[in-house]
C-alpha cells in the first residue's frame, strides 16, 4: 500500500466513525426508489441478473440498490469500514453483496471479463492518473459492459464556498493534469455533525478533461453519455457564498458512462 492508497484509508476510517454523508447506508429503498437514485436517466436498462463491480464504493449505498434490483454485486474499497456498511445493508434487506478490500489501481484479484457493468462513484480524483484505473475497468468489463463512473468538474475542482470573495468564486490553483489539491470539507458532508476531532480534508488530484476523453477512448470504450452534475438543481435565489450558490455557477461534478469495446 502506499502513501496515496494509506491516506485514503485513514480518511475513509475517519469520515465512517463521523458519520459522513457518503458512508451512511441507504436503508429506506423499494425497487422503485433504488431504480430512481442509481439511474434517474434510465441509461442503464435492466440489471436483473448482470453481474455489477461497485468500485470504490462502499457505504450500502450503490451496492444495496443493485442487489434490490436482482444483480449480483461485488464491491471493492480501500476501506474495511465502508465495506462494514455494505455488509450491513445486504443483511438489512436480505440480500447477498460480495466485499473485497482493495485499490481501483490494481484490480488483478478479480476475473478478465466478468462484470456487465462497473458502478464507479466520486473516488476517481483520489488518485493521480485516471487512466491507470481506466485500464483496470477495462480488464474486468465485459465487451458491451457499461462502465459509469464521477469525477470532479476539471474546471471547478477544488473551488468551494471557502473561495467566495464578495463578487465571485476565484480560481487560484493552476490547471494541472495531476497537479494535487487539498481543500477543506463542506459542511454539508457533516449534516449530522462530526462524532469526533476534525478530519483531514480530502487530497484530490486534477484530472484535466482531455485527460479523461483520451484516457477512456484508449483504453477501450466508447462514451455514451456526459453529464454536468450537482445532484438536484439549485434554488436561483442561493444566498453568494453558500454550496447552493456555488453549485448554481459551476457545476461540482460530472459523470460519464462509457460502454467497453472489443480488443
Amino acid at each position: 500500500m502506499d502513501e496515496i492508497a494509506d491516506f485514503n484509508r485513514k480518511r475513509w476510517a475517519a469520515l465512517v466513525q463521523a458519520e459522513a454523508l457518503f458512508t451512511r447506508p441507504w436503508l429506506d429503498l423499494d425497487v422503485n426508489s433504488a431504480r430512481a437514485r442509481l439511474d434517474p436517466a434510465t441509461t442503464l436498462g435492466e440489471v436483473a441478473g448482470k453481474s455489477v463491480l461497485c468500485l470504490a464504493g462502499g457505504g450500502g449505498q450503490q451496492s444495496a440498490a443493485f442487489g434490490l434490483l436482482g444483480a449480483t454485486v461485488s464491491v471493492v474499497d480501500l476501506s474495511h469500514a465502508q465495506l462494514l456498511r455494505d455488509r450491513a445493508a445486504a443483511a438489512h434487506y436480505g440480500i447477498q453483496i460480495y466485499t473485497i478490500q482493495g485499490d481501483m489501481r490494481e484490480l488483478s484479484f478479480l476475473p478478465k471479463g466478468h462484470f456487465d457493468i462497473v458502478w464507479h462513484p466520486y473516488a476517481l480524483n483520489f488518485v493521480p492518473d485516471c487512466r491507470e484505473v481506466f485500464e483496470q475497468v477495462a480488464r474486468v468489463l465485459r465487451t458491451g459492459g457499461l462502465y459509469h463512473f464521477m469525477a470532479a468538474n476539471p474546471f471547478a475542482c477544488g473551488l468551494g464556498t471557502q473561495d467566495w470573495n464578495g463578487r465571485g468564486y476565484e480560481l487560484h490553483l493552476p490547471y494541472v493534469d495531476g497537479a494535487l489539491i487539498r481543500y477543506a470539507d463542506e459542511e454539508w458532508v457533516y449534516a449530522r455533525g462530526p462524532s469526533q476531532g476534525p478530519i483531514p480534508g480530502p487530497r484530490e488530484y486534477r484530472h484535466a478533461l482531455s485527460s479523461i476523453v483520451n484516457g477512456i477512448v484508449a483504453s477501450g470504450f466508447a462514451l455514451v453519455k456526459v453529464l454536468e452534475w450537482s445532484a438536484e438543481p439549485p434554488p436561483l435565489t442561493a444566498v453568494p457564498g453558500t454550496w447552493d450558490h456555488f453549485r448554481l455557477l459551476a457545476p461540482p461534478w460530472m459523470r460519464f458512462w462509457a460502454r467497453r469495446q472489443a480488443d
